[in-house]
């Protein structure tokens, strides 16, 4: 799936008849986990990462955050 039709299928996620709900994902093996529960889309959390480094928000290093 394109970039495009990613974009389409969350405008669509959006349209539903019921509530678009987005979990919070803190790192890899959240959104791994909330994925196998069914989630369709999954948000992300600044906070969420740098806790689970045991930092405050926005003291993951760019290396921390991309993996």
């Amino acid at each position: 799936m394109n970039a495009g039709e990613k974009r389409l299928r969350f405008l669509d996620l959006h349209r539903g008849e019921q509530p678009l709900l987005l979990a919070n994902a803190w790192d890899a093996g959240s959104a791994r986990a909330l994925q196998s529960l069914g989630f369709e889309a999954l948000a992300t959390t600044s906070s969420g990462h740098a806790a689970s480094l045991g930092r405050l928000d926005y003291g993951g290093s760019r290396e921390e955050v991309r993996r």
